[in-house]
């Protein structure tokens, strides 16, 4: 059955009662169309593209109906045009080759004299244009431009907005129309026009620094919105164009970033779009973050900044969860650029981590990170903890990491700082990573003075609660490091001294190894605390033999790594006096930063900014995870490395008083002797000292690998101190519109020793997302890196990353780059080796 027109066939399809049958309809009518196609009927032809395009809709083939379209774009009738250019725009697109034959069709409708057919073709030319097709029609659409009809110009400037998308090198061409049409008095045409500058001013800075004159203009513009009483044609929910308004804002953006004199055109009228705009509605507060927005990425003054961020700040309090959503998100953003504005909001900040909408809590959680300071920590941490009880699985890992390293860093003491630990192992202990366990027992050992009552408390807090992995590794680490000390002194529990026996020690590890709970690597912390517990004098034979005997079980046991552990610690038991030499306490761990300070949007913990002007000063960048006022391990000589590698006695674990050096020869000596060390009695030549206290040689976040292996560095005495030279940045990277710098510097009084600032730039009008910047350095030099201070690099925005780079003196700074990075859209990797910087920088060898 044939249908006549475009109504029979719906209906027709709509009667099928199953897909096949509506598959064989659509078959059979698509072969009459194609018939009626061969016979040339030039009557029909208008319902035929009519069923076809509905056909097309229900996404079967339509694209022999392409040539068909185009000859109705030929008929003079307004009707076929119109049906034709809507087959255009939907079986056609930019890549075919037919589109080359509608070129001709739009260049004459754009001449046409009807106005609707005019702008039947700027429609169409706006949504499928090439690149071709829009160098060949530039022209047209530029005269278009300057028609006296506003429903052409509106038409023209989107049409001109999809050339300079496709062919941005002709922008330019538009410049001077574009500037015509801001001058605009229709709604529409303004809209449009301000659309067309946003995109020619993020193409060509040329053409933003032409368009920032046009400053004014667009103040005037946006003040007669502000304050135009009630208008009928523009109003939306009281608020007069809020989309032309919001366009003005996202503009006025672009052209005031980075120019104070444009800044200062437009300071008043932001302030008075903030405080006249309606904020009960959606409308209004769409045009209040815009303000917002724009007031944070010009040259704007202090007290606009804080008034946008206070409005942020109401936001938080709305009911919308959107809306309290994206001020948080923008918070989380603006947090670095004024900290003390976005405390005043703490409090709404934390009420927002109790949100039942897990994307603010999310968010409120990550902002909350960033406000962590010396003043505030208490409260914040306080607030932390109360929130990770209740808090979902997914964030307590993350939870957990923040708050040990916020008490870290900020801790105004260090009792404070193992009672928030223990209570983060009590509330989490199954989320707790790694690090962090290691860091709260380097911290143990550091603090003698307070090893009773952490003991203690771990102790209680083990008998209470056997199910939280992390704490019952530290409690039994802990106690079967610190044994003696809590059966001599008892158990500390609220100002109150319990004493118990090595019995109750006892009974309370083995009833963790009995545990469900205790897995693999539980067991294997157990054996060694009941090990060191058996060789302390406070625990009687008793005791010991019951220790021997679960060893002795365990010597067969199917796990390997438990099994060998076992068979060690039973024959330890043989070796009378040398079983209590080898098991007593363990000498002091080096101590270590925690970099894992990270949060989602790679920003460190805490809200205290680093220095930048001087590298070398007293005053180095904060870094996460060293204690205030904690001091700098010593490093180790090269007697001390070999001492420790071939076992020697002579390497003491570290104390607070210094012993004179022995004069007896060892083994050590000899073999400093083949190196042409003096040995013992003279003093060995120190490494390089630790760039910051605690920090490892390379932050986990920034791995850094070696050069092929390159020669030895000689000890060598202190050279003369150089004259001190000026800062030189020196190029090594640039491409992609991405440029990076290294400037180095050098202090006479630290040979040997080069701070390196890396700058990252963009030159191009879009940000690099994501950016990954890794150093190495040859083998006979070490390297430590500060995390990078934002991964995205805006336009205009200058980011940067310390290194420091200990070398031989007398040595050459060679860097091995890598970099990774979106810009555009695209992906891009590279790998740069970087030997730019001058011979001598590390000093001058004697």
């Amino acid at each position: 059955m044939v249908y006549h027109n475009l109504k029979a066939l719906i209906k027709g399809i709509r009667a099928c009662k199953t897909v096949a049958d509506e598959r064989a309809l659509i078959q059979q009518e698509s072969a009459a169309i194609r018939a009626s196609f061969r016979e040339e009927d030039s009557f029909q032809r208008h319902n035929n593209i009519a069923k076809l395009l509905y056909i097309h809709m229900l996404g079967s083939p339509a694209h022999f109906g392409q040539i068909e379209c185009l000859k109705l774009v030929a008929s003079p009738r307004f009707s076929d045009k119109r049906l034709g250019y809507l087959g255009i725009m939907l079986l056609l697109d930019e890549n075919q080759e037919v589109l080359t034959l509608v070129t001709n069709s739009l260049k004459n409708d754009m001449n046409h004299s009807n106005m609707y057919a005019v702008g039947l073709a700027l429609c169409t030319f706006a949504n499928i244009a090439s690149e071709e097709m829009s160098r060949d029609l530039a022209n047209e659409i530029e005269k278009l431009l300057g028609s006296s009809n506003t429903y052409i110009r509106k038409k023209a400037a989107l049409c001109a907005l999809r050339v300079i998308k496709k062919v941005p090198d002709i922008a330019d061409h538009f410049t001077a129309k574009a500037k015509n049409l801001l001058t605009d008095r229709n709604h529409g045409v303004l809209l449009t026009a301000i659309t067309l500058v946003t995109e020619m001013v993020q193409i060509d800075n040329a053409i933003l620094e032409e368009f920032r004159s046009a400053v004014p203009l667009l103040v005037r513009n946006l003040k007669s919105l502000v304050t135009t009483g009630y208008s009928p044609e523009h109003d939306v929910s009281g608020i007069t164009d809020p989309f032309l308004q919001v366009k003005i804002l996202r503009l006025l953006r672009l052209l005031g970033k980075g120019d104070e004199q444009a800044s200062e055109t437009m300071n008043d009228i932001l302030a008075q779009v903030a405080t006249n705009t309606d904020s009960t509605k959606n409308v209004g507060n769409s045009i209040l973050y815009e303000t917002v927005l724009t007031v944070l990425e010009i040259e704007a003054d202090t007290g606009l900044r804080v008034m946008a961020i206070n409005i942020l700040g109401k936001f938080l309090s709305n009911k919308d969860n959107n809306i309290r959503y994206v001020a948080l998100n923008t918070l989380n953003k603006v947090v670095s650029m004024d900290t003390n504005a976005v405390q005043r909001h703490r409090n709404i900040i934390l009420d927002c981590l109790r949100d039942g909408d897990i994307s603010i809590r999310r968010r409120a959680l990550e902002l909350s990170y960033a406000l962590i300071n010396e003043q505030n920590v208490r409260i914040l941490i306080r607030e932390l903890l109360a929130f990770l009880e209740v808090a979902d699985d997914e964030f307590k890992l993350g939870l957990t990491t923040q708050i040990s390293l916020a008490a870290e860093r900020f801790a105004p003491n260090k009792r404070w700082h193992i009672d928030t630990v223990l209570r983060t192992l009590k509330l989490a202990g199954n989320f707790v990573r790694e690090e962090i366990l290691s860091a709260f027992i380097r911290l143990v050992a550091h603090t003698p003075e307070l090893q009773h009552y952490t003991a203690s408390k771990l102790y209680l807090a083990l008998k209470a609660d056997i199910s939280q992995e992390s704490l019952t590794l530290a409690a039994t680490w802990i106690i079967g490091e610190y044994s003696e000390i809590i059966v001599q002194g008892g158990i500390v529990d609220d100002e109150q001294t319990v004493m118990i026996t090595d019995k109750d020690l006892v009974d309370l590890i083995f009833s963790v190894m009995d545990s469900p709970y205790a897995n693999y690597l539980i067991r294997q912390f157990v054996l060694a605390a009941i090990t060191k517990i058996a060789a302390r004098s406070t625990t009687s034979p008793a005791e010991q033999d019951r220790i021997a005997e679960v060893l002795a079980k365990y010597t067969t046991s199917p796990e390997l790594e438990l099994q060998q552990r076992a068979v060690e610690f039973a024959s330890l038991f043989s070796l009378g006096e040398t079983r209590i030499g080898v098991l007593e306490q363990m000498p002091l761990p080096e101590l270590k930063a925690t970099v894992m300070g990270v949060v989602s949007e790679k920003k460190p913990v805490g809200s205290t900014k680093g220095k930048e002007a001087d590298l070398l000063g007293d005053e180095v960048p904060a870094t996460p995870g060293i204690p205030n006022g904690q001091p700098a391990p010593s490093a180790q000589s090269n007697q001390d490395l070999l001492a420790e590698i071939f076992g020697s006695s002579s390497s003491t674990a570290p104390s607070t008083t210094v012993s004179p050096p022995t004069q007896q020869k060892s083994t050590v000596d000899d073999i400093l002797g083949l190196f042409g060390s003096t040995g013992t009695g003279a003093a060995a030549s120190p490494a390089p000292p630790t760039p910051y206290p605690g920090v490892a040689p390379t932050f986990p976040s920034t791995p850094a690998s070696t050069f092929p292996p390159s020669a030895p560095a000689v000890s060598t005495p202190v050279p003369a101190a150089p004259p001190q030279q000026r800062l030189t940045a020196y190029s090594a990277y640039d491409k992609n519109d991405l440029k990076i710098t290294l400037t180095p510097q050098t202090s006479p009084a630290k040979p040997g020793i080069v701070m390196i600032l890396a700058r990252f730039q963009v030159s191009g009008t879009e940000a690099v997302t994501g950016l990954s910047f890794q150093a190495a350095v040859p083998k006979s030099q070490q390297l430590q890196m500060l995390p990078m201070s934002n991964p995205s690099i805006n336009p205009g925005a200058v980011e940067t990353q310390q290194m420091r780079v200990v070398a031989p003196v007398g040595s050459n700074v060679r860097l091995r780059l890598r970099i990774a990075y979106t810009y555009a859209g695209q992906n891009y990797q590279d790998q740069v080796d970087f030997a730019g910087f001058p011979p001598g920088l590390t000093g001058t060898p004697s």
